[in-house]
């Protein structure tokens, strides 16, 4: 299991984040401060570690270094005080991102999975499974797997809608498949050739979102030792997918807006306009309309991104494909894993079809993954009950 450690002096902060990982079936300890977690990662070994800055005994940067000695997990830096000179300090120092607080949950648990799917890379897999490294702009094709008619409505959109130039707002709960869909629509497209590229607005931090997204030039900031090309520029000619866009900034969503509306951008530190050709794809959970209304989410760009909008569905809506998900994911796991793939009886399928879903398909995939490690060649009724 994935194992999180948590640094920061204050309880309720620790207590939220722990609540929300575990939910999300990751392991998580807590430290109370950096020599406490210098104690902790002395004996045991962490996956991933959410460190505040501001502590007593010992801050955030001073752990960043004394514990290279003992730790080789990724750490995450997240500080109520931040500038973007404190993110480039705690990346200069090895932090691998940092989080503003108050905390965005949303965020944290974008970064958390940003993070695993980079650990997941990094292991060495059997050949049949090296798929897992196929460029995301070659020809192996996206499955959206369903038979219900939420499914069937959402895919003949897909269908309609990829041909063309239009720009998409995909909206629906976390955990329910957005970037699939995103994914579908680019590989029907008409710039599949070209690049698709990818930008997680909830996992960069506001100081740096937008050299991430326009570029830079070399000596624009203190960690600026070269000029970079930012997303929009990388994906000129094909798609660029901006996931979570409800949590961008005001100020960005307007650099955004006349990026989309002039197609052309302006690299941080550069006063030379550079045209883009992009279709944008854009992705939220959020209800756009009710941020409009408080004033954290533009109106204009609303209009801008949403010439058409493709809702997914939620697991609770289209129960009637958790038989065929639960068959896809005991596949997928048993290959993934280089594992014998295990049989499940159908008073389990139909228990786990039954079951009220606040995750989605993320957490049935989950409970799937669970129950092919913990369960011996059948998934009974019984398995399910003590596992869930």
């Amino acid at each position: 299991m994935y194992h999180i450690l948590i640094i920061d002096d204050e309880k309720a902060i620790r207590r939220a984040l722990r609540e929300i990982l575990e939910f999300e079936d990751y392991e998580v300890s807590e430290a109370t401060d950096g020599k406490d977690a210098i104690e902790k990662i002395k004996q045991q070994v962490f996956d991933l570690i959410f460190c505040d800055i501001k502590m007593p005994k010992m801050d955030g940067i001073e752990f960043l270094e004394k514990s290279k000695e003992f730790n080789t997990a990724p750490i995450v830096m997240f500080s109520g005080h931040g500038t973007i000179e404190t993110a480039v300090e705690s990346l200069k120092h090895g932090a691998v991102d940092y989080v503003e607080k108050p905390l965005d949950l949303n965020r944290i648990l974008a970064v958390v999975k940003e993070q695993v799917a980079k650990s997941k890379q990094n292991i060495s897999l059997p050949k049949p499974i090296k798929r897992t490294k196929t460029p995301t702009n070659t020809t192996q094709q996206t499955t959206i797997i369903g038979q219900s008619a939420q499914v069937k409505q959402m895919l003949a959109m897909i269908e309609r809608v990829a041909p063309t130039d239009a720009k998409v707002l995909i909206t629906g709960e976390n955990g329910t498949g957005k970037e699939l869909v995103a994914k579908m629509l680019f590989e029907k497209s008409l710039r599949n050739k070209n690049p698709f590229v990818e930008v997680n607005c909830a996992a960069i931090p506001n100081e740096l979102i937008e050299s991430e997204l326009f570029g830079h030039e070399k000596g624009s900031f203190t960690s600026a030792v070269a000029k970079q090309k930012g997303k929009f520029q990388l994906a000129d000619t094909g798609t660029l997918f901006l996931d979570e866009i409800g949590d961008m900034s005001l100020n960005t969503q307007s650099k955004v807006l006349t990026a989309i509306q002039e197609k052309k951008i302006q690299p941080v530190g550069s006063e030379k306009d550079i045209r883009v050709d992009v279709r944008i794809i854009s992705a939220t959970n959020k209800n756009l309309r009710e941020e409009i209304e408080s004033g954290r989410f533009r109106e204009d760009l609303y209009h801008r991104i949403n010439v058409i909008e493709i809702k997914v569905p939620s697991l609770q809506e289209r129960k009637d494909d958790i038989p065929l998900l639960v068959d896809h994911f005991l596949t997928l796991i048993s290959t993934d894993n280089n594992s014998e793939r295990l049989t499940i009886e159908p008073s389990a399928v139909k228990f786990l079809q039954d079951y009220d879903y606040t995750g989605n398909i993320r957490q049935l995939r989950n409970i799937i993954e669970r129950l092919t490690i913990l369960c011996d060649k059948t998934i009974t009724l019984s398995d399910v009950k003590s596992y869930l």
